[in-house]
C-alpha cells in the first residue's frame, strides 16, 4: 500500500524562480525522507498557496513526516497548514499512467 500526503499553506511568496533557489536546499533535504518515493512542489502567486503533493511507501514514514513537516513550517512562520492522507489506488491509478 502507498499513501499520498496532501500539504498546502497561506503563502506570500517568493515564487517561480527565486522560490526554485529559495527552497533547493530544503528539497535536497526532503528527498532524504525515510519512505518518500516522490515529492511535487506546489505554488500559486494567484492565490498565494504553497505546498506539495508527497508519496510515501508506509502509513508510519507518511504520519511522522506530516507531523515533522508541519513544525517545520511552523518554525518558519507558517500558519493555517492544512495536512491530508490518503491510500493510494494502485490499480487505477496504473489505468492513469501512474506506477509505482
Amino acid at each position: 500500500m502507498k499513501y499520498l500526503l496532501q500539504v498546502d499553506f497561506p503563502y506570500q511568496g517568493p515564487f517561480k524562480e527565486k522560490f526554485t533557489e529559495t527552497m533547493t536546499d530544503l528539497a535536497h533535504d526532503i528527498a532524504n525522507e525515510e519512505g518518500l518515493i516522490w515529492k511535487i512542489w506546489t505554488e500559486n502567486e494567484e492565490t498565494k498557496e504553497g505546498g506539495g503533493v508527497y508519496v510515501f511507501d508506509n502509513i508510519n514514514d507518511v504520519n511522522r513526516y506530516a507531523t515533522k513537516h508541519t513544525k517545520r513550517l511552523e518554525a518558519f512562520g507558517f500558519s493555517d497548514i492544512r495536512t491530508k492522507i490518503f491510500e493510494i489506488n494502485e490499480a487505477l491509478s496504473a489505468i492513469n499512467k501512474i506506477t509505482f
